[in-house]
């Protein structure tokens, strides 16, 4: 609540303004509260992840299939060097269609072009591959 303190003397100036002090402090308060009484916010994403089985003890593992590329862009299936595109198609269709499906490991040479891997990984996807990993040069030594 406001007070207007004048001079000792001389008229009493009425004051005509409204004194709006409280009804600011009034809507901080209601500000305040608004906010406080909002639930918080969580920014989650609702995944539903799928139920896997757990791995049975008795199966052997699947076979492992090693594609190497070369610094040169030479691709090797198993220690074989491939010396054309339908006889790397011809090794993948066939290992898509095996039964157990095996897993096939790509180790690219560190100055290996981007292309030449890329184009493996394309040919492998295309050809129905569904086990297929990229080993580092870590993996390597």
């Amino acid at each position: 609540m406001g007070m207007n303190v004048g001079s000792g003397g001389g008229e009493a100036d009425v004051m005509v303004e409204m004194n709006t002090t409280p009804l600011i402090d009034l809507m901080l308060v209601l500000i305040v509260m608004l906010i406080m009484s909002l639930p918080p916010q969580t920014h989650a994403v609702k995944l539903d992840m799928p139920v896997t089985a757990p791995p049975e003890t008795d199966a052997p593992p699947p076979p492992v299939i090693d594609i190497v590329v070369d610094f040169d862009g030479s691709i090797y299936w198993q220690s074989e060097l491939i010396t054309s595109s339908d006889k790397l198609q011809s090794y993948l269709r066939s290992a898509a269609h095996a039964e157990p499906r095996p897993e096939i490991h790509l180790k690219p040479n560190k100055l290996a072009k981007y292309d030449s891997v890329a184009k493996v990984l394309a040919t492998a996807q295309r050809l129905g591959v569904k086990n297929i990993g990229i080993l580092g040069n870590e993996a390597l030594e």
